[in-house]
């Protein structure tokens, strides 16, 4: 069985929206693997977060 990968972007970086969209995508059966920031160069706080999730992919689905 192969691994299906989700990125999901978010230029809003803030605790709440973090949050929801963890328990959003983690409720459509997906699992929450991490998160990478993406930094402004003049700022301490992140510009963008992308949150990875993956789950076990079905035998003829895609994507």
């Amino acid at each position: 069985m192969s691994t299906e990968y989700r990125y999901v972007e978010t230029s809003y970086v803030t605790d709440e929206e973090l949050t929801r969209l963890v328990n959003e995508w983690t409720a459509k059966g997906w699992r929450y693997e991490g998160m990478q920031f993406a930094m402004r160069e003049a700022s301490k706080r992140p510009a963008m977060a992308f949150l990875l999730f993956i789950r076990p992919r079905d035998g003829g689905e895609t994507g």
